[in-house]
């Protein structure tokens, strides 16, 4: 397999484009493609730092249709960066199922590091965060929504998740309701862009702020159930 490619998975900016890393933007420049989650997202990206690098679409709708023909194209020896509309592909974006396939037929991705909107909120919380779990997005329906919150409160350690501004308002009483009054939530709403903001406190607390705001952005959240120990106490026991 002398003549394969590359594979690379590129972590990008969510938000201040500053963040990128420069292996990233030279990766960016020598690959032969960019398989990008939204092409005209992307392309704004590359056209800020003069990138004129081929793109091909590649998102959560299409990526088992053109996962073969990346890998037929990497094995006759094309390298391929994979990059999502922003962050790390695979978390909570398209990247898992290009890498599998990639492994299972000899090709070792190269996963180019970078800024993660999940990282961001685990330093950014003050929650604990020593072990912590991702639970991604919240179900929509009724039933199975409910059964994610009493999940959280029932795993144990920290939990971050993604949520749409649409449902911020709801989201934040049912954890109120469901993981309860005390646990503590950090609301972390579009980090590294201009109008960042951490809010932080009870969940009765952040229940009590949703009805009254107009919320916008990207959000992740987190949580620490009540009754749950700090590391710095489970250290003495």
């Amino acid at each position: 397999m002398d003549n394969v490619g590359k594979l690379y998975l590129v972590s990008t900016p969510i938000g201040n484009l500053e963040d990128i890393t420069l292996r990233a933007l030279n990766v960016l420049k020598s690959v032969d493609l960019i398989a990008a989650e939204d092409t005209r997202h992307t392309r704004q990206l590359l056209s800020h730092f003069d990138i004129h690098t081929k793109l091909v679409s590649f998102h959560a709708f299409n990526e088992h249709r053109k996962t073969e023909g990346l890998i037929a194209q990497i094995l006759g020896g094309l390298n391929v960066a994979s990059v999502s509309d922003a962050g790390t592909p695979s978390i909570a974006d398209p990247g898992f199922f290009l890498v599998r396939e990639a492994v299972r037929s000899g090709i070792v991705p190269e996963v180019i590091p970078g800024v993660s909107a999940l990282t961001f909120a685990a330093t950014a919380s003050a929650l604990p965060v020593d072990k912590f779990a991702f639970f991604g997005f919240p179900p929509v329906k009724s039933g199975r929504r409910r059964k994610f919150f009493e999940e959280i409160r029932e795993e144990g350690r920290t939990v971050f998740f993604f949520e749409s501004p649409h449902r911020i308002a709801k989201t934040l009483p049912e954890l109120a309701e469901i993981v309860g009054g005390d646990a503590q939530v950090a609301v972390i709403r579009e980090a590294t862009k201009l109008h960042e903001e951490i809010l932080r406190g009870s969940a009765a607390e952040l229940a009590a702020l949703a009805a009254g705001r107009q919320w916008r952005g990207e959000f992740v959240i987190g949580v620490h159930p009540a009754g749950m120990k700090n590391p710095e106490e489970r250290e003495y026991e």
